[in-house]
């Protein structure tokens, strides 16, 4: 009996050797007790319990939706979503609410012994504060302050899971579903808001139209006008240097003429040639009549005959001569040549006398 005692006492010590190693992963650790007692944490690598003595202390993890018991404490982030719950807010409008957090476990003594279950009292607190927040905002607060419905979350169960030994790092809000009556209602305000945005548009858009128009419209006339101005002056600048072109023109032809004149030695008897000529010339055409210089001194003495007459009949009778009479006598005295100066004597003084 001796040596199979000593092989079963040694199958034994080897079996509780065996039995006493625990390689624990990177990144987890293991809560070792001692006779029912925390004795300490494993840390990852190979950890040497002592049968009989000592034995991890398991965990309840959640996995999704699983719980599971686990001897091992996974001190990454995790992730925990959560089902829709049912939130009224501060004006009466019940919706669902889905949220998601993340959560790490910087202690594992007091994740174990400070909570009975560590991820069923997350839900239930971030299920609770969730409600309590949402109860204070309106609904559109809720729809359009999600960052602020997050960082008050992730505040309040920050500092209701420090004693867990849970470091909470982020809360989202995954959805927010309002009732059936209430999409409509916000379908139809979206639907209204859009149009009132699109019609507040063009009426910007015909305004800013309209008032390019009418500055487009002022600026052309504006170009027009000063167009019009720059032409009349450039036209009133060619009709000046075109008037003093033709006088210059004029006065160059005179100049020349007389010179040619002088310089021809005309005679009297040309100059009385061209003169004849030249009224030939003017004479052409209908509906014309010209008098020569000459026959003014003949008019002028018919008008002195018709007055000798007119005298002789109304000797009886004085009468006003007619209009026709003083015109003729006026002209002919206007165009008559001027009597010639009688010469004065003068006559001797005489000496006074005595």
């Amino acid at each position: 009996m001796g040596p199979t005692l000593f092989i079963v006492f040694a199958v034994a010590v080897v079996f509780a050797m065996v039995k006493g190693l625990r390689i624990v992963p990177q990144a987890k650790v293991m809560v070792v007790e001692r006779l029912g007692k925390f004795h300490h944490v494993a840390n990852s690598g190979l950890n040497i319990l002592i049968p009989l003595f000592d034995a991890p202390r398991p965990m309840e993890m959640r996995v999704g939706n699983r719980f599971y018991r686990s001897h091992l404490v996974d001190m990454r982030e995790q992730v925990m979503g959560f089902e829709t719950v049912q939130v009224i807010t501060h004006d009466n409008v019940t919706m669902e609410v889905g949220s998601v957090i993340y959560y790490q476990i910087v202690d594992p003594g007091r994740a174990l012994y400070a909570v009975e279950n560590l991820a069923m009292a997350i839900e239930q607190m971030t299920m609770t504060n969730l409600r309590n927040i949402m109860g204070g905002l309106t609904l559109d607060q809720t729809l359009t302050s999600r960052e602020t419905v997050n960082s008050k979350l992730r505040a309040v169960l920050d500092e209701a899971t420090e004693k867990w030994g849970v470091k909470v790092t982020r809360v989202e809000l995954r959805e927010i579903e309002p009732p059936a009556a209430i999409k409509d209602a916000m379908a139809k305000q979206m639907t209204a808001e859009r149009e009132r945005r699109a019609e507040v548009t063009k009426a910007e858009g015909d305004k800013a139209a309209a008032i390019l128009s009418a500055e487009g419209e002022k600026i052309s006339r504006i170009l027009r006008a000063e167009a019009e101005r720059d032409a009349e002056v450039a036209r009133a600048e060619g009709r000046k240097r075109a008037t003093l072109l033709d006088a210059e023109a004029k006065s160059e032809a005179t100049r020349l003429v007389f010179e040619a004149i002088h310089a021809g030695g005309a005679t009297p008897e040309v100059l009385a040639l061209r003169y004849m000529e030249t009224l030939q010339e003017l004479g052409k055409g209908d509906n014309k009549i010209f008098i020569p210089y000459e026959a003014t001194a003949v008019l002028g003495s018919v008008s002195a005959l018709k007055e000798v007459f007119s005298q002789e009949k109304t000797a009886t009778a004085p009468q006003k001569p007619a209009a026709a009479a003083l015109s003729a006598q006026a002209l002919s005295r206007a165009m008559a040549p001027p009597p010639a100066p009688v010469p004065v004597r003068h006559r001797p003084a005489f000496p006074p006398e005595e």
